[in-house]
């Protein structure tokens, strides 16, 4: 499928999962456009991405559109949010190069099978900082990355940088909407988030 006549669809698929109130208000064309300050980060010498917590397919779908040479994996621990995914890939035509997965992402990141597997790790409304980033960083392979939707710039920063760093990452780099963390390596323990508390 080209990706014009794809990208008419990916926005149909989009406009039915907001009916169904799997998105919120925003135009859809807003939608994708910030799905795509992902894309602009997404380094051109990776093969895999997964998309945690994603839902309606943001930005996971959009990325699969924009990189068609990238393994994508998409997932959701909601079955009804899978099987539309599923349904929206097989419409896409996009199997087998993205894939939906049924899970919990905090189980999957302790998976061997998983663990340590993913070029990047994207989020958008996952979770709090002090979740979203070590569950991701366990996905990702030293070298890879992590790119995280961002709240408005004027709000500041959220990221704790010794923090960042205790979790094997660079310090945060604010692209746009979204911030990007390098992965340098991985840590086998779980180092206290900003709020003080141990993330299992």
């Amino acid at each position: 499928m080209s990706t014009p006549h794809a990208e008419v669809l990916l926005t149909s698929i989009l406009e039915r999962a907001q009916a169904e109130g799997a998105l919120g208000a925003r135009p859809i064309a807003e939608v994708i456009q910030h799905a795509r300050s992902f894309v602009d980060v997404i380094p051109d010498d990776i093969h895999s991405v997964m998309d945690i917590g994603s839902g309606a397919g943001i930005p996971g779908l959009v990325v699969a559109l924009d990189r068609p040479l990238l393994t994508v994996t998409l997932v959701d621990r909601r079955a009804k949010r899978v099987d539309a995914l599923r349904r929206a890939v097989t419409a896409l035509g996009w199997e087998p190069r993205v894939a939906v997965v049924e899970a919990d992402a905090d189980q999957l990141s302790r998976d061997p099978a998983w663990a340590g597997t993913q070029d990047v790790v994207v989020a958008r409304g996952f979770g709090e900082p002090g979740v979203t980033l070590p569950i991701a960083g366990r996905l990702v392979r030293p070298g890879g990355w992590v790119i995280i939707s961002e709240p408005p710039v004027e709000v500041g920063s959220r990221w704790e940088i010794h923090w960042v760093q205790s979790l094997g990452m660079s310090p945060p780099e604010r692209r746009g909407s979204v911030v990007r963390f390098h992965v340098e390596h991985q840590r086998g323990a779980s180092p206290r988030n900003p709020g003080g508390t141990t993330h299992p």
